[in-house]
């Protein structure tokens, strides 16, 4: 039978969480009352500040092309974001703002990455990370780590996995979607061993930056070791912090050099980020900060209703998340447990039917065995979904 899929296309796998995402349409659409707990974005509304700076772009006619790394408004939003939160310094051509972070991620490995060059990423991922890896033609090269290490790696680890093909190691703090957040510590040990490989390019993915609540303070990479400056990627957006998903803008910064090839990528596929949204994402960058601090203390309030139900579950075992909207219990007791159950894939189904809750498979982030569990959703919905969840797992 003739195929019109190519070969790049067999090789990765859709997007786990939108599948889940369609199986609970499905059920709904069969009257059945689904709680989806899987969502990996903010149930709130972006705020009207932002909304009305699309509204006036919109009338004033910002509708044309704009350069294809952004508007020199949004690029300059973005260097002082930089300069403002992070205390680093950058210039014009060393930023890209592209349609979301999961754009600025693909046109990093499109342009830097060759065939048979191999890729750090710490399980558990990012469910994209491995995929764009292998769209790049590159392997991706996984470091495990579980609960009992809280979800991250070490030095010992990272030295153990670096061969004379790694070309890039890949760093998401806090985590999607294990919610843990490295120390400034944790991360000086890793950089120790990064110095001692120049040719590696470090990649640090900061998307949910802001949303964090534990004890350690936000810092990346570079903050902890400015010496990795000159090959250290930066990836950020408006996403999560600013409840805008939908607006699609992300952005990167580093070296010129790789920046350069980043913007050559984009402009043969894309061009330009949405000019709207580029209006909307400055405004969000430039003006109000102070609501995130609200929106994190719910999601804290909400991660707690959360953790407290999951501790009733004698089987499962639950790190507790520093930041982010998710929590990854640990449910591989659980599995062994049911008759009918061999997988987290499994046990996603069997929650899905039993209980009508949707949760995204640990397997999907490369840690078979747990579950991904969202509460960026109400609390009504929270206190319903785990309710479910313990009347499913211990009858």
């Amino acid at each position: 039978m003739r195929t019109f899929s190519s070969e790049r296309s067999k090789s990765i796998k859709p997007s786990p969480t939108l599948a889940v995402s369609a199986r609970a349409a499905e059920l709904r659409s069969q009257g059945r009352d689904i709680i989806s707990l899987s969502a990996g974005e903010p149930d709130f509304d972006t705020p009207e500040h932002i909304k009305k700076a699309a509204i006036d772009a919109l009338n004033s006619g910002q509708t044309k092309y704009t350069p294809v790394d952004g508007t020199p408004i949004l690029k300059q939003a973005i260097i002082n974001k930089f300069h403002r939160e992070n205390n680093l310094d950058y210039k014009n051509n060393q930023i890209l703002a592209s349609c979301g972070a999961k754009h600025s991620l693909y046109n990093l490995f499109q342009s830097t990455l060759n065939p048979g060059d191999e890729i750090i990423i710490p399980a558990p991922y990012w469910a994209s990370y491995p995929d764009m890896t292998i769209l790049a033609g590159a392997v991706p090269v996984i470091i495990e780590a579980t609960v009992d290490d809280n979800y991250k790696i070490n030095a010992d680890k990272l030295k153990k996995a670096i061969s004379d093909k790694t070309r890039m190691i890949i760093l998401n703090s806090p985590s999607n979607p294990s919610g843990a957040n490295y120390s400034q510590d944790e991360l000086r040990s890793l950089a120790k061993v990064l110095l001692n490989y120049p040719n590696v390019i470090v990649v640090t993915d900061d998307i949910y930056e802001h949303i964090l609540w534990g004890e350690e303070k936000f810092s990346n990479i570079v903050n902890v070791s400015p010496e990795l400056y000159d090959r250290t990627v930066v990836v950020n957006g408006v996403s999560k912090a600013y409840s805008m998903t939908g607006w699609r803008i992300g952005y990167a910064a580093g070296p010129e050099e790789i920046i350069k090839e980043m913007k050559k990528i984009q402009s043969q596929s894309t061009s330009n980020p949405n000019s709207i949204a580029q209006a909307a994402a400055a405004t969000a960058l430039n003006e109000k900060q102070d609501f995130i601090q609200e929106y994190v203390d719910i999601f804290k309030k909400r991660h707690d209703v959360v953790v407290d139900a999951l501790k009733e579950i004698q089987e499962i075992s639950t790190m507790e998340s520093e930041g982010t909207f998710y929590i990854f219990p640990d449910m591989n007791n659980l599995i062994e447990k049911i008759d009918s159950v061999s997988n987290d894939i499994e046990l996603a189904e069997y929650f899905l039917n039993k209980a009508e809750v949707a949760m995204v498979p640990g397997s999907a982030f490369g840690s078979p065995g747990c579950m991904r569990i969202s509460f960026a959703t109400s609390m009504k919905n929270i206190e319903i979904g785990m309710e479910r969840i313990i009347n499913a797992a211990t009858k």
